[in-house]
């Protein structure tokens, strides 16, 4: 068995356009630009971009949904184009915002019949809908109509249908897209919980949400514009935005501040006088520098209001990256949609 839980190399995929009297004989967009991936497996693996990069279209390359155009891709040890039957036999993949099924069908009906198409036996599948339900708290409602259930119930509904098999490799496509914050929430704790209780299975999660990718991923990879432009651990990325952490420092007013920068480690100084008080903005080469620079503030006569440090988030990341918040990226997606 392969160490690998999936495998991309140089993955390409790309769509033909309509014809348009702008562009008689259309056009050829590129949603999917080259992407190398390796993950083991056990790991919660994110990527993590906004609206129109690639991450959807590269999810369904890899459970089978759509062909690559070039490149290549292996999952659970086999080949997207060639051996889909077995990847199916060995994956799930849950969508956010999804409609499958009957909303006349009650949530158990409707389980039970996914966990048919499944191949598992009756009497065992329905236990095992009736213990997952309680687990995301949706068993009081499992003789309701589908049609009837909220947004949020909804998704823990398809996530219970998603885990029902116990996929070796589950696939997370913006799973919390349009919950609310509990909804949410609610769904990102099971997530983790399901992780815990099953070590070597593996989660590919696509998110537009930092946090998300924050609070659940072992991995992330940045993707924009069909391609990934960094990959490493949430805590690796933060430290590379901006130098790591940096400190924020309000003094009474220091009327310029250039002379902090003759402090062994400062690295980077910004200060901004406001009405009698300098806010310094402070890059250091440790966290252990900041006693040099408070000993210089005191051997001046200058007094320290607040001090607080300060973590980069991953937004600070692909602002860096990109060049402009996650939001706006976003934004201009549906400007061009």
């Amino acid at each position: 068995m392969s160490t690998l839980a999936i495998e991309t190399r140089d993955l390409v995929r790309t769509y033909r356009t309509r014809k348009s009297a702008q562009n008689p004989s259309g056009g050829t967009v590129v949603a999917v630009d080259g992407i190398t991936l390796q993950i083991p497996r056990g790991e919660l693996f994110g990527l993590l971009g906004p609206n129109g990069a690639g991450k959807t279209t590269a999810i369904k390359v890899l459970v089978t949904l759509l062909l690559p155009t070039s490149g290549s891709a292996r999952v659970a040890g086999f080949d997207v184009a060639r051996e889909t039957q077995q990847i199916r036999e060995r994956i799930s993949m849950v969508s956010g915002g999804e409609s499958s099924g009957y909303g006349l069908l009650t949530v158990r009906e409707q389980l039970w019949m996914f966990s048919q198409f499944y191949g598992l036996p009756s009497r065992a599948a329905l236990g095992r809908i009736d213990e997952l339900l309680k687990v995301v708290g949706l068993f009081e409602e499992r003789h309701r109509r589908v049609s009837a259930l909220s947004s949020g119930m909804r998704q823990k509904m398809n996530l219970v249908r998603g885990l029902l098999p116990d996929p070796e490799i589950l696939f997370l496509d913006e799973p919390t897209l349009g919950l609310d914050v509990g909804a949410a929430r609610d769904v990102r704790a099971y997530i983790r919980e399901w992780v815990r209780q099953r070590p070597g299975r593996t989660i590919l999660l696509t998110t537009h949400y930092m946090h998300e990718a924050e609070e659940l991923c072992d991995r992330v990879a940045i993707i924009h514009k069909g391609a990934v432009v960094v990959t490493d651990t949430p805590a690796a990325l933060r430290h590379r935005a901006a130098g790591g952490s940096y400190f924020i420092l309000t003094t009474s007013l220091l009327d310029g501040a250039t002379w902090l920068g003759q402090v062994p480690g400062v690295q980077r100084i910004d200060a901004r006088d406001g009405d009698g008080s300098t806010e310094v903005r402070l890059e250091l080469a440790d966290d252990g520098v900041i006693a040099g620079v408070v000993k210089a503030l005191a051997d001046r006569d200058r007094r320290i209001l607040s001090l607080r440090k300060v973590e980069p988030s991953l937004e600070d990341v692909f602002v860096q990256i990109v060049g402009r918040r996650l939001e706006e990226a976003d934004e201009a997606v549906g400007r061009r949609e």
